[in-house]
């Protein structure tokens, strides 16, 4: 199985690779990525640099056009494929089909990997993105159980990846109804969740923190207590009389015990998530699943889920706790 990674900024580019990433995935520094966090992303320059750092030692790069321009700006997307063509990366990673029916027609030998943020759940989806875009690879949602992900794997035109660690999303892969409803600006259409321009944080008396998102109250810190990036679902609200995390709390994918299970399945490529994080995370993540996925490969059937590289990735997830989330789901 590919291990593909992050790639928030040149620095995480070569970490990931050094760390043992076969490919990473990367955006350009605007809304046609869905991490449009100011100060990340690449610019041309660093992208050829990228590029050449990862083709000199056989890995690939990956450029996320993945989210979903309205037409008035689509002219914009079409640029970003050309540019994705003259610079020479391994694949896109697109969702829109205007955007996949351009790539497709203009740039006919430019890899097309189907978007997580495309939600294609069935085999007829997969097929359509296939037969009529000529998709590569298509990376499923994190909705789907384990059980349907494998039925996936044996009835796909096409190879599957998926999400092996990181953030979850409670909405349908990005479709973010809260974020939209309380900024304007929805994650799939303008690149980011939470966008920071609405992002207001307060030091009160005794050192406690708050944070609003555009003057809505999400969360409150004591003095000591950590406090990550500010987002709706995982904030916490009054809700008869207790505050808690009313829809969400903080908490990553980890699926490293069902690496086996994946790899019997056909699985082609396992993803982690964490643009918006730093070369520690990168680093940290990527040598523990490149662990994983070299002893599985060597020695499958002794192969077992190491208590060292579960300490690991839980220190470096969200709330340092983390789920099999849809993936341990009984009923599908």
């Amino acid at each position: 199985m590919q291990l593909v990674c992050p790639a928030g900024n040149l620095p995480a580019l070569r970490t990931a690779i050094d760390a043992g990433a076969d490919a990473v995935y990367l955006g350009f520094r605007d809304q046609t990525n869905a991490r449009a966090f100011p100060g990340l992303n690449f610019d041309d320059n660093e992208i050829r640099q990228g590029i050449a750092y990862a083709h000199a030692r056989g890995r690939q790069v990956y450029l996320a056009l993945n989210t979903y321009p309205d037409s008035a700006r689509l002219a914009h997307w079409h640029r970003a494929v050309d540019q994705a063509a003259e610079l020479g990366v391994d694949a896109i990673i697109a969702a829109e089909m205007g955007v996949l029916d351009y790539a497709c027609r203009t740039h006919p030998k430019l890899a097309r990997h189907l978007s997580v943020q495309g939600s294609a759940t069935t085999a007829p989806a997969l097929r359509y993105a296939f037969e009529r875009f000529g998709i590569a690879r298509a990376v499923l949602p994190r909705v789907l159980s384990v059980q349907q992900v494998e039925r996936l794997c044996q009835n796909a035109p096409i190879p599957l990846e998926v999400f092996a660690f990181g953030s979850l999303c409670i909405m349908v892969e990005g479709r973010c109804q809260l974020s939209s409803y309380v900024t304007g600006a929805s994650p799939n259409r303008h690149g980011v969740c939470s966008p920071a321009r609405f992002v207001r944080w307060d030091e009160h008396d005794g050192g406690e923190r708050s944070v609003r998102l555009n003057d809505v109250l999400i969360d409150r810190f004591q003095p000591e207590e950590p406090a990550a990036y500010p987002t709706v679902c995982k904030g916490r609200y009054g809700v008869g009389g207790e505050i808690f995390h009313a829809l969400e709390e903080p908490t990553s994918l980890n699926t490293l015990e069902l690496l086996p299970r994946l790899a019997q399945a056909g699985v082609a490529a396992l993803k982690i998530e964490g643009r918006q994080r730093g070369a520690a995370y990168v680093d940290a993540v990527t040598r523990t699943w490149r662990a994983a996925i070299d002893r599985h490969r060597v020695a499958p059937e002794a192969w077992t889920a190491q208590p060292a590289w579960q300490n690991t990735l839980s220190a470096h997830a969200e709330g340092h706790q983390t789920t099999l989330g849809p993936y341990h789901r009984a009923w599908h």
